[in-house]
């Protein structure tokens, strides 16, 4: 009987619940991702808060690609051990993150680290750091194009601006923005949503070159909007999740080219009655902000997820009998960032076989720095 692409040849060599991933799909994934932005690689800045991998981050240096972003210092460390050229850090560091980021920039002299800017007093703490430390450090602008959560609003953008060009331990690059606020499964909506964050986006990046020329770099979007950013020659996009995708994004940009290649692997630990089973995947195994069902289970449409709590998820079935305790069941999460960093390694499948692991190193917040 020939089997889907998905299944293992053993099962019982792997334990649940598990991550599973298909490196020949990540692989598929990534040069994806880079025919959407015309093979150029110098267009797309991957977000590497998706995987939090050492050996994906490989995966996509070997695809030719040299600029990154993080979400975690930890994660910007893992990037500095893959040799990677361009370090974004999408947040403005606080407190002792501003120490590790110098540290961090020190230490992989030849990674490129930057970080995000949206105040002027997070402006002057860097600066002051920088100078104490006999550094300096490249910024972005961080504006607020529509996501409301981060990012100084348009009319502040060239006070910002004029003090971080003032500041000597600074190098102002350009601008970012991240308009995680699109998310409509309607194509045109979301178009529409895309172009008026690109020209709030690009108001900014004008004001700034009238103060200084040097000032050329747009760096915009995540996933949803990614689909109309790629064929915008002027900026460099920031998707994540396309290496390994998911059904939230699955079901709602179907325009999107990317396949599932990170799959959850769960088994059957109760028959509760007649018309429910329940497996071995609590919240604590899928990330649980979304609500029910949180997983899609593969060539299985006759589920029904019922209920959820930290080991347990309940599903309905038509009949509970034809189902054995210890079957297992192949599940796509709803949303795979957070999922995987639920998750100590990842199991690299390989025609059916356990090929490897991948740690997810960065899920821990501090590894040396």
């Amino acid at each position: 009987m020939i089997k889907h692409w998905y299944e293992l040849n053993d099962v019982s060599e792997v334990d649940s619940p598990a991550l599973l991933v298909y490196e020949e799909r990540v692989v598929d994934n990534i040069q994806k991702a880079i025919e959407m932005v015309g093979g150029d690689c110098s267009r797309i800045r991957p977000h590497v808060k998706t995987n939090k991998s050492t050996d994906v981050c490989i995966a996509l240096r070997k695809a030719g690609i040299n600029q990154f972003k993080c979400a975690t210092i930890a994660e910007a460390e893992i990037l500095g051990d893959v040799g990677a050229k361009d370090v974004l850090l999408a947040y403005q560091p606080t407190g002792p993150k501003i120490e590790r980021l110098i540290k961090l920039k020190k230490h992989y002299g030849k990674t490129n680290y930057s970080c995000l800017i949206d105040h002027n007093e997070s402006a002057r703490a860097l600066n002051r750091a920088c100078v104490l430390a006999d550094c300096s450090m490249d910024v972005y602008i961080d504006v607020n194009i529509g996501m409301n959560r981060t990012g100084v609003a348009l009319e502040e953008v060239e006070k910002l601006a004029v003090t971080i060009l003032s500041l000597p331990g600074l190098r102002l690059m350009g601008v970012h923005g991240y308009d995680g606020h699109i998310h409509d499964s309607d194509l045109k909506i979301r178009e529409e949503q895309s172009a008026i964050s690109y020209a709030l986006l690009s108001k900014a990046h004008l004001l700034l070159n009238q103060l200084c020329s040097s000032i050329s770099r747009m760096i915009i979007g995540g996933s949803p909007s990614f689909t109309f950013h790629a064929d915008r020659t002027d900026v460099i996009c920031s998707p994540g999740t396309f290496v390994f995708w998911d059904y939230g994004y699955g079901e709602t940009l179907k325009e999107q080219p990317f396949d599932y290649a990170a799959l959850l692997l769960t088994r059957v630990i109760s028959i509760v009655d007649q018309h429910h089973i329940c497996l071995d995947l609590g919240y604590k195994a899928v990330a649980s902000e979304s609500a029910l069902p949180r997983v899609k289970f593969l060539d299985q449409s006759d589920l029904e997820v019922v209920s959820q709590s930290e080991e347990h998820m309940v599903v309905k079935v038509p009949n509970a009998q034809v189902y054995e305790i210890g079957a297992a069941f192949y599940a796509v999460p709803k949303h795979i960032c957070p999922t995987v960093a639920l998750y100590e390694k990842l199991v690299v499948i390989t025609d059916g076989e356990v090929d490897n692991y991948w740690y997810v190193t960065a899920r821990d917040r501090k590894i040396n720095f």
